[in-house]
């Protein structure tokens, strides 16, 4: 049941002048995009056709997301959550779900071909992550809209192979008490948002030397990694790659030398290895995963890095 005066309360904070992200975000929401936070209308779907079409330019991204799909809900679905695969807009293109509770769930619009950007839905997990591109939670009443204050959204947002925002990957529930597993959800969304990004980034430059570069980002929504070519030369880089180094598609474009044959960057590659096993106890294959790579391209790099001489790993 809707909760009553959840509209009145929305347009109090904004009147007041409250300066938090949420505030913000509803904010966009009535004076941006002009949305009345009393709709109770369910989101807008598209065709089957547009829904097709949605799914084909998410291409590789979707075809490397479905293990950490199948994966992530193995973690969170007993617990009565869906998982969803949104594109750029808000849509999701590939999900998974109890199907007892599939029912409730296509009710709530949490479906595919629904569409939840923040310019129709206003406030709510997938379209405020897209719009602000870093990992998010919205309980309940945080939603702008009234109709979805009984949803819990945790979410990630996916770049591409260029850096760009390419979706998102959602957990959502629409049972209450699980605001206490908020930071595990965010972990477990977070990681394996890690891991779509950084293998569709690995196929998308395929023979490449994957080179990991320190992970600074504060909600570490994007892998750090470079492409290099056979030539010494960075082909590629993701978000956070190139936030990092300051990169954009002219400068890759003119040639940049790889910088990983520097002793700085070695060492801080070797960093990022040591604290991937420190985090997986050691097993190498759960440490290859939290970095995005295959376990035999990391059994190469901990030769490279001399990690590997009188070390027990798993």
């Amino acid at each position: 049941m809707a909760e009553p005066g959840h509209a009145e309360r929305v347009l109090s904070v904004l009147r007041d002048g409250a300066a938090t992200p949420l505030a913000a975000s509803w904010r966009r929401s009535l004076t941006l995009h002009q949305l009345d936070p009393e709709n109770r209308k369910p989101p807008e779907t598209l065709s089957g056709a547009e829904l097709k079409a949605a799914q084909e330019q998410m291409g590789p991204l979707l075809a490397a997301a479905q293990d950490n799909l199948d994966a992530l809900f193995q973690a969170v679905g007993d617990g009565g959550c869906c998982v969803l695969l949104t594109n750029a807009d808000g849509v999701p293109v590939d999900r998974r779900g109890v199907s007892a509770d599939d029912p409730v769930f296509r009710r709530w619009g949490l479906w595919n071909g629904a569409v939840w950007s923040e310019a129709r839905e206003g406030t709510n997990g997938i379209g405020t992550c897209l719009a602000e591109q870093r990992v998010l939670t919205i309980h309940r009443d945080q939603h702008f809209h009234t109709r979805n204050i009984g949803l819990s959204c945790t979410v990630a947002p996916l770049f591409d192979p260029c850096g760009r925002i390419a979706g998102a990957l959602d957990v959502s529930s629409c049972r209450p008490g699980l605001d206490s597993l908020t930071g595990l959800v965010e972990r477990a969304v977070t990681d394996a948002a890690r891991r779509i990004e950084a293998r569709a980034f690995r196929e998308a430059y395929p023979g490449a030397r994957i080179v990991l570069l320190p992970d600074t980002a504060a909600d570490r929504a994007s892998v750090p990694m470079l492409a290099v070519d056979a030539d010494d030369v960075v082909i590629g880089a993701t978000r956070a790659a190139r936030l990092a180094l300051k990169l954009t598609d002219e400068t890759l474009k003119r040639g940049l030398p790889s910088p990983d044959r520097s002793a700085d960057l070695d060492e801080a590659e070797r960093a990022a290895v040591r604290r991937a096993l420190t985090q997986a106890g050691g097993n190498v294959s759960a440490a290859a995963g939290l970095l995005g790579l295959s376990r035999a391209t990391l059994n190469r790099k901990l030769k490279r890095l001399d990690l590997a001489r009188g070390r027990e790993f798993h």
